[in-house]
């Protein structure tokens, strides 16, 4: 996965705090994954910092009682406090912020629909106005031509893929917008896992694709 200046912008949204929450935890999950970025986000945060401790005080009402009613809390009981708590079995393919979006089921537990010869898809639904899903693509299969209405970020969680752009493995995120019409392809000898979150509709562009189509947005 190269640098480029649509991941900058990414990023850089992900620290504003403006992405859609399927985007931010598409982020989210990438810095769980890979530390190719994490170093950059810390110094977008870093400058956020700088600019809010540049900014002019802003006076808090009522001071003093939210400070009393904070100290007034109820602490938890020892009893509560030294129960032990059991760790749920976690699928290691999923990062933890992926994991609370699909209710911490494995990704083998998911429901997962044919959408052509060797593509599997469970989508998530439409959330803050984009559609988030997940892909399985079998090892060494591809995808139809496709472009896309809108941008689509995808994130690698499991093998890795190939497209005009570049090769991505686990970790790694491609995005592709209505300038891009490409055909990702599953690398061999490992089954390709995704997570993607789209602005817009995806349309198939090549033959074989047109003839799935219906299929693709049943």
């Amino acid at each position: 996965m190269e640098h480029t200046t649509g991941l900058d912008e990414l990023l850089a949204g992900f620290v504003a705090g403006t992405l859609a929450e399927p985007a931010r935890v598409l982020v989210d999950s990438h810095l769980e994954l890979s530390s190719r970025n994490r170093d950059y986000v810390r110094s977008l945060e870093a400058l956020g910092g700088m600019s809010l401790e540049d900014a002019p005080p802003v006076s808090l009402e009522d001071r003093d009682g939210r400070l009393e009613a904070i100290f007034a809390a109820p602490e938890a009981s020892p009893a509560a406090s030294e129960r032990p708590v059991r760790e749920p079995s976690v699928d290691p393919r999923i990062p933890a912020s992926l994991r609370r979006l699909i209710g911490g089921r494995s990704l083998d537990a998911l429901p997962w629909r044919s959408r052509m010869p060797g593509v599997k898809e469970c989508r998530l639904g439409e959330i803050d106005g984009c559609s988030a899903s997940l892909l399985w693509i079998r090892a060494g299969r591809a995808v139809p031509s496709h472009t896309h209405e809108g941008r689509e970020l995808t994130l690698v969680l499991q093998g890795g893929f190939s497209d005009c752009d570049g090769h991505y493995e686990r970790g790694d995120i491609a995005i592709a917008d209505d300038d891009i019409d490409h055909k990702p392809i599953a690398d061999e000898g490992e089954d390709c896992i995704c997570f993607a979150v789209t602005e817009g509709h995806l349309r198939l562009t090549g033959p074989v694709g047109r003839f799935f189509a219906p299929f693709v947005r049943g």
